[in-house]
């Protein structure tokens, strides 16, 4: 549908401005009148709503990143706190919004509550943007007239969220950029540098030393079937995503990820303060139980972790207490289930698990900062000793020939 820029009056009079998406003028003109603003004028949005623009815009669409529904969350708890309506205040944030898919879902959340429907369920139409445990929290919070405290807590989780998994990200770029350059490095001078020194080594005839050899062995093996090689390693990659995308695989692989020696850790620990801060969250809002383990595996990020709370859901559905349930699930330390326990006997389960995950929150920045001077130590050994084989393949040959040469002379 074509998009419309409108000026209009207010119930106090005030200049309203804004773009609606409708079918005509008249029907734009008729939605103003709805919200209690007198248009004024009404004109096609010539500047976005031309073809090749909008193509534009599309083209350069991405996906609302989590920084995206922080900041979004956050101007929430401004409208809702300051009182403004809810109409008004979307409208504002929509055409204030940089996202192409967020906009859009925006002014479909306005097309939705104009027709009736309730700001969860208007929400509940872009699932893909807005995960369930922000849904739920804004059901609760429009059900009990707490909107402006449930956004005040999307806000705290997701920027926290976002804080660890920014800084576990960053973390891990060093050592990987490291072993991509290396690699780079390797395939260099295994193609162009080593056969140049082939001529030199052949002197040598059946004299040439095992590091020489394995070198140029792979260096022939590379420059002659070197695109048969690329082929195989684009072939197994195509074939790894087509696994992840399976259960079974998404399954194998975040279990792997959680078994990786330092960083496999670091993630447990990341994932658990993410798990204990949203159940806390969920408690407080007024979430049964059962319905937040439900929120918490669907948005663990992690499927066999997300298997293993199903696991705690459904036997807490089956009559046991949450801290016995834990216990069988196989992924909580000993500190998580003495703490549970604690929060059950004395009814402080939601504090218990907002101090369980601000340990963990505090463990996940230690770890951080130490992260590098665990790596440092083994990427230099890996380094040392891809240097120490091509120095020895390259050196070890000439050195022999310069021994032959003296013994001659």
């Amino acid at each position: 549908m074509p998009m419309f820029r409108y000026r209009g009056r207010g119930g106090r009079g005030d200049l309203v401005t804004g773009r609606l998406e409708a079918e005509g003028s008249d029907a734009v003109a008729s939605r103003l009148l709805n919200l209690g603003i007198t248009p004024l004028e009404i004109l096609p949005d010539v500047a976005t709503g031309t073809p090749i623009n909008e193509l534009l815009q599309r083209f350069g669409a991405r996906a609302p990143k989590s920084s995206d529904l922080v900041l979004f969350a956050r101007q929430m708890y401004s409208i809702t706190k300051a009182g403004l309506p809810l109409l008004r205040g979307l409208r504002s944030l929509a055409q204030a919004t940089h996202n192409v898919q967020l906009r859009d879902a925006l002014y479909d959340v306005l097309q939705s509550l104009e027709s009736g429907r309730d700001f969860a369920s208007s929400l509940a139409r872009h699932q893909d943007i807005f995960p369930p445990l922000f849904l739920s929290m804004v059901r609760v919070g429009e059900s009990t007239g707490t909107l402006d405290n449930a956004f005040l807590r999307l806000c705290e989780y997701l920027g926290q969220d976002q804080e660890v998994q920014d800084r576990v990200k960053s973390a891990i770029r060093y050592p990987a950029i490291v072993v991509v350059v290396i690699a780079i490095a390797i395939v260099i001078i295994t193609v162009f540098v080593i056969p140049n020194f082939k001529p030199l080594f052949k002197i040598l005839g059946d004299d040439i030393p095992l590091p020489t050899r394995i070198i140029m062995g792979t260096s022939d093996f590379v420059r002659n079937h070197g695109l048969l090689l690329l082929g195989l390693i684009a072939g197994g990659i195509v074939m790894l995503k087509r696994h992840l995308k399976t259960e079974a695989g998404r399954y194998s692989w975040d279990r792997m990820k959680l078994k990786l020696p330092a960083i496999g850790e670091l993630m447990h620990q990341a994932v658990l303060s993410r798990v204990m801060r949203s159940l806390a969250i969920s408690l407080a809002a007024g979430l049964p139980m059962i319905q937040a383990l439900t929120l918490l595996a669907r948005s663990a990020g992690n499927e066999y972790l997300a298997e293993r709370l199903l696991r705690l859901r459904d036997a807490v559905e089956r009559g046991e207490s949450l801290s016995r349930a834990a216990a069988t699930a196989g992924i909580f330390p000993p500190l998580v289930l003495q703490m549970v326990a604690v929060g059950e006997e004395t009814g402080e389960l939601t504090n218990l698990l907002e101090e369980v995950s601000g340990f963990y929150r505090r463990e996940v920045d230690y770890r951080l900062k130490n992260l590098s001077a665990m790596i440092e130590p083994l990427l230099m050994a890996f380094v040392g000793g891809l240097v120490l084989i091509l120095a020895l393949g390259v050196f070890l040959p000439m050195w022999n020939m310069i021994g032959k040469v003296g013994h001659a002379g």
